[in-house]
């Protein structure tokens, strides 16, 4: 395939129906953080990007989205052009300017004050994090509590950011300001919104 096809091919056979199930899904996680939700492999995409990611993006990003890519999707051309073809998305260099972010090299991504946290105002105005990962079996069990979590549910990514839970407590701390995390893996994703707390899982 070249790398031309490559850009214009691997967008959703159904653009309602597959973007409505990765919304849904999105919803689902959001709702319920830390829950793993499984999807198809709606939309293929040149690497780095996943089959989640692109889905992902092709249903949350628009020619309004403002997008900022770390510096592995930044290095190919066919990831980039895919991404506005299917899209519209507009790429900013400066991550607090950013709607979304796409991350697909988690351990290496900046810190998240780094990104929009919007403002008490408006705390919609904030960026949301799309992190790739390998799985949901990660070697780090947290443990996670808040709104929309009945006791406790237990979340273990593949990759986490780097002082993952020194971030995450100064993000929390910001309330109603702060990012928001989802997490693209191989064939589902979760999330997790600013409320919720976490802690690492005992033994």
């Amino acid at each position: 395939m070249s790398a031309a096809t490559q850009v214009f091919e691997g967008g959703f056979t159904d653009t309602v129906l597959n973007s409505q199930e990765i919304f849904r899904a999105l919803m689902d996680a959001m709702a319920n953080p830390g829950r793993v939700v499984s999807v198809g492999d709606l939309a293929i995409a040149p690497s780095p990007l996943t089959s989640v990611t692109a889905s992902i993006a092709a249903t949350l990003f628009d020619h309004d989205a403002s997008v900022w890519c770390d510096k592995p999707i930044l290095a190919s051309d066919d990831a980039i052009g895919w991404l506005k073809f299917h899209t519209g998305l507009v790429v900013t260099g400066n991550p607090s300017e950013a709607d979304f972010a796409l991350i697909s090299d988690v351990e290496a991504m900046p810190s998240f004050d780094s990104f929009a946290k919007g403002t008490s105002e408006y705390p919609d105005r904030s960026t949301t994090l799309i992190l790739q990962i390998a799985d949901f079996d990660g070697p780090q069990k947290l443990t996670l509590k808040g709104p929309g979590i009945k006791d406790i549910e237990v979340f273990a990514p593949s990759q986490l950011p780097k002082m993952f839970m020194e971030q995450w407590a100064a993000n929390r701390g910001a309330f109603p300001r702060g990012v928001d995390l989802i997490f693209a893996g191989q064939g589902a994703l979760a999330a997790l919104p600013r409320t919720t707390r976490i802690s690492k899982k005992e033994a």
